[in-house]
């Protein structure tokens, strides 16, 4: 059995990473930490793991690390490296906030503060599992990447590869739930606030856009610039981004579905929908699956892209678990479920 532990178990992701590990048959999760509940078991907060053999939660200086073949880390963002750096070298780190996601020092404090480990970051392997496989088996440090990062990768970068969708021009309108938002207490997402409206948020400047624009920029082997835009839904989980996007003369809406279908045919977790069916959260809601569907536009040589995730499982803590599988060797599908809770 694999030792984990799991940092932050007392948020969103940390409670999601804990009830798909219980579910996972390689490992034994060893360790968890929060430190504002240290000393509490994980079922006084969330009684949906009653019944669960787990360990009390600890702050994370109380834990020994040397016990862990692997650590998720899921602390707030600015708050990872500090961490990591007093980890053992050798000890495989799954990281789901944003620490180690941009590759550019410079950019990633221009957006998220003072990098505290810029030693580190050149050692990170950035988990878009799809595209990172062949890294992850040696990795130690994984930067798991962001849940709009990922519905908009998944749906674009295998188009820029082949050249087939300009890279100027790209408009992402990006919707996402609440949970998204995280755990902490805000004003903005209490349910006074978000039900019965739907509202824009980060006009212009959002900090997962240049975690977006470097993906897609390796991709089309140049830089890319997007529009994009998230917008908070008055629903708990869920992504959905429509996407818009300018083809060459004599491509088609039914080339590019195709050259989707062709990249993820063999991918157990990234769904391309028939003609005439749209992606939607409904039907991804609980699954570690991206369904991607794509549409006409209303000009010619114009297309619409929609790509849709559960923002706490592939778009967080499952591709931290697919990633922890491709790394070790196992099956990835081991742990993470495959089918939508419907309805």
């Amino acid at each position: 059995m694999i030792s984990i532990g799991v940092l932050g178990a007392s948020g969103y992701t940390g409670i999601e990473l804990v009830r798909l590990l219980a579910g996972h048959e390689r490992v034994r999760l060893v360790g968890l930490s929060a430190d504002r509940h240290a000393g509490k078991e994980l079922a006084e907060l969330f009684p949906s793991v009653a019944g669960l053999k787990l360990p009390r939660m600890q702050k994370i200086d109380e834990l020994d690390f040397n016990k862990f073949d692997a650590v998720f880390c899921c602390l707030p963002h600015a708050a990872t490296q500090a961490v990591v750096k007093t980890m053992p070298a050798d000890l495989i780190k799954i990281d789901l906030s944003a620490d180690f996601r941009l590759r550019d020092i410079a950019t990633y404090e221009q957006w998220y503060g003072t990098h505290q480990a810029p030693d580190l970051q050149p050692k990170a392997i950035y988990g878009l599992t799809e595209f990172a496989r062949a890294s992850l088996r040696a990795a130690t440090l994984i930067a798991n990447p962001g849940c709009y990062p990922t519905a908009a990768q998944l749906a674009l970068r295998p188009l820029l590869e082949a050249g087939l969708i300009f890279p100027d021009g790209i408009i992402i309108d990006a919707k996402s739930g609440v949970s998204g938002a995280g755990r902490t207490l805000k004003e903005n997402v209490l349910a006074a606030e978000v039900q019965e409206g739907f509202a824009a948020y980060g006009l212009g400047g959002h900090r997962h856009q240049p975690e977006i624009e470097q993906g897609l920029s390796d991709s089309a082997g140049g830089a890319v610039t997007v529009t994009f835009t998230p917008h908070l839904l008055p629903i708990n989980r869920g992504i959905l981004e429509t996407i818009y996007i300018s083809m060459p003369a004599g491509m088609t809406v039914t080339g590019l579905r195709e050259a989707l279908q062709r990249r993820y045919e063999r991918e157990p977790f990234v769904q391309v929908l028939p003609e005439g069916v749209t992606a939607s959260t409904r039907f991804v809601r609980g699954s570690n699956n991206c369904h991607l569907s794509v549409h006409p536009g209303r000009t010619p040589n114009t297309a619409i892209i929609c790509s849709a995730l559960d923002n706490l499982i592939k778009g967080a803590s499952g591709q931290a678990v697919q990633n922890f599988n491709a790394c070790f060797g196992i099956l990835e599908t081991t742990g993470l479920p495959r089918v939508a809770m419907f309805p």
